[in-house]
């Protein structure tokens, strides 16, 4: 590698918002402070939510007859029948 044209790759320390701290490398040279990270995020914590707006879920799922939907109105009634 050439010298003198390579930015300093130094050792920052970021913090979360959740409260979580851990110690990386950059070229950025300064404290990094994130709204999200792997420790907080919903999709790495296993803790995601679907956020339904309008009942666009529910509806979706009486659309297509999914199995353990809300509302199984797809399936006939048992009854007597008048024959």
């Amino acid at each position: 590698m050439k010298e003198g044209i390579h930015p300093e790759y130094k050792e920052i320390k970021v913090n979360c918002s959740c409260g979580s701290t851990f110690v990386t490398r950059s070229t950025a040279g300064k404290d990094l402070h994130l709204d999200v990270c792997s420790k907080c995020h919903p999709f790495y914590t296993g803790k995601q939510k679907i956020v339904d707006t309008a009942g666009r879920v529910e509806s979706f799922q009486k659309k297509y007859g999914r199995k353990g939907a809300i509302n199984k109105q797809a399936e006939p009634k048992q009854g007597n029948k008048d024959a």
